[in-house]
């Protein structure tokens, strides 16, 4: 289960980072379809290094995250608008990197590196897309939890201006946390790209909505300046196992993305009543 759903959980991450801000990043799915062609172009078309290949692909999505942040703190566009914009602009480059089509090996040998990351250690058990996923996990809680960046990101999504009177750059935070959200896209690009042996212009189509609702059923507010990224693990967990037995029950996948929406406006309004109870 965790090897199925690491990518989304790899996603998920970068989310949680924005979502604390009181953001959302609708574009994620988008950037791991042209980050994934990107790689596959490298990899496979013009045998790049890895050493070169990787990180290029890493900043490509990172600029993407950047920009993001750039349009959404300089002309003030909310993050919804801004972010679908990417969502369709990113899908539009990654099927104009490959001209419409896959990427894949054809009398090109498949490079090593692909096999490297989609392996398993452990007796198959574990795979090292997972191991991936679970690392993201603990670099991401050593930073909500133990440094200045990480406090910043909550208070800023816990209120805005009260963080800017207490000389916390908000603009700098909100575009950072976006430049997160992209390079994660780039991770799970690259992932898809060496599990699947080919890069797809079509590749993480609403990725984004298990993104959030990993998030959101972790506990995370979709109001900005609580939660956390071990939430999100669980969050990722329970997604996992709720698609395991959907699928097991071959569920058509279009009633699984009605049950996801669904999970999401129930984990909203439980969210909301908690708040309101404490309130009173």
């Amino acid at each position: 289960m965790l090897r199925d759903y690491s990518i989304h959980g790899i996603l998920a991450c970068g989310m949680t980072i924005v979502i604390l801000t009181a953001g959302i990043d609708l574009s994620v799915g988008s950037v791991l379809g042209m980050t994934g062609m990107l790689f596959a172009l490298f990899m496979i078309k013009l045998g790049v290094s890895p050493f070169v290949g990787i990180p290029v692909t890493l900043l490509a999505g990172a600029a993407a995250g950047l920009l993001n942040g750039a349009v959404i703190t300089t002309f003030k566009i909310q993050p919804f608008v801004a972010t679908l914009a990417m969502m369709v602009s990113a899908r539009g480059l990654a099927k104009f990197i490959g001209g419409g089509r896959k990427i894949q090996a054809g009398t090109e040998q498949l490079p090593p590196i692909f096999g490297q990351i989609r392996s398993q250690i452990l007796n198959n058990n574990l795979a090292i897309v997972t191991i991936i996923f679970l690392v993201s996990v603990g670099f991401f809680w050593i930073v909500l939890s133990r440094t200045r960046f990480g406090r910043h990101l909550f208070a800023v999504g816990g209120n805005e201006e009260a963080a800017r009177l207490s000389g916390v750059r908000v603009n700098t935070v909100k575009a950072a946390a976006y430049a997160i959200s992209g390079f994660m896209s780039g991770v799970a690009g690259i992932c898809y790209a060496a599990t699947t042996d080919y890069g797809d212009p079509e590749a993480g189509g609403a990725y984004e909505l298990t993104a959030i609702a990993m998030v959101v059923i972790g506990g995370t507010s979709l109001m900005g300046g609580r939660g956390g990224i071990l939430p999100t693990l669980l969050g990722a967990l329970i997604i996992g196992y709720i698609e395991k037995i959907l699928s097991i029950n071959d569920v058509e996948i279009a009633y699984r993305f009605m049950v996801e929406g669904a999970i999401i406006v129930t984990a909203v309004i439980i969210q909301q009543t908690g708040r309101r109870t404490r309130a009173s």
